[in-house]
């Protein structure tokens, strides 16, 4: 009796992991057939090959270019979190400032509670008197400050991790901090940065808001404003289009994903700690 039972909740178990498997997976099992079928739809089903889906979109004047755009806005939001989120999360790890803790916390806060939405009129104000408008630069400068509070977040936790006798023993040599921070920290963080920058240029690549407001000239837009223009002026999307361009714009993410993920790897906790 206990071994049916046994099977039976065994049998039940897969049964539920199964449903929840192909939960998940049908919607990548459209995108990556959707693009190579004539008629693609909204279900999933075997595709009527074909590559003129694709000849379409190399036709778009904007495709190609807005994903140029996407790399150049998310890489350089990427790099400039990184850079700022590890500088500031070793001041705040290795200085003992009053009120440091209700500060971090405070911004991880505040960066939560103020989302894009509320901050789209002051921010569209700000870029225009900085004369931002138009420009990679005002895009990376706007989205990287809504990353930074809790990237600081996440990697002072690395940085605490971090044995600090590596660093006295540089200090007696005459090291400078950024010298300590460049040649000893940032390799013992390595897959904490990582983290932070795959997490970053994900969120930038996929942002819409603050692209579509800042940016006015088509040339300049990113994949996922250019994204919201492939629809019929009746407002019905074009799948065969959609599904070609969504399957082009998400594989420089994942590439980048497997590439830090199979050097770095990706461990919540920092130092040389396992």
């Amino acid at each position: 009796m206990n071994l049916v039972r046994h099977v039976l909740g065994r049998l039940a178990t897969t049964a539920v992991l199964a449903a929840v498997l192909a939960f998940f997976t049908l919607p990548m099992l459209w995108l990556a057939t959707a693009p190579f079928d004539a008629t693609p739809g909204i279900t999933t089903s075997v595709p009527d090959f074909t590559l003129r889906n694709f000849a379409a979109i190399l036709d778009n004047p904007y495709a190609l270019g807005s994903i140029r755009n996407s790399l150049i806005q998310a890489g350089g939001s990427a790099a400039l979190v990184v850079v700022l989120a590890a500088l500031a999360a070793y001041a705040l790890s290795r200085v003992r400032v009053p009120g440091r803790d209700a500060l971090l916390y405070l911004l991880l806060l505040l960066s939560s509670v103020v989302t894009g939405t509320a901050a789209m009129v002051p921010v569209f104000e700000l870029a225009t008197r900085l004369d931002l408008i138009d420009t990679h630069l005002g895009v990376i400068l706007v989205v990287s400050s809504g990353l930074l509070p809790a990237a600081i977040f996440i990697l002072k936790d690395f940085m605490d991790d971090t044995p600090t006798s590596y660093e006295e023993s540089a200090r007696v040599f005459g090291a400078t901090p950024l010298q300590i921070l460049r040649h000893i920290v940032v390799p013992l963080v390595r897959p904490g940065l990582a983290t932070i920058a795959v997490w970053a240029l994900a969120s930038v690549w996929g942002g819409f808001l603050f692209q579509f407001i800042l940016l006015r000239d088509p040339d300049k837009a990113p994949g996922s404003v250019i994204l919201y223009t492939l629809y019929t002026e009746g407002g019905s999307p074009k799948l065969d289009l959609i599904s070609t361009f969504s399957l082009l714009y998400s594989l420089p993410v994942v590439a980048m994903y497997l590439f830090v993920s199979q050097r770095y790897g990706f461990r919540f906790h920092g130092g040389i700690k396992r």
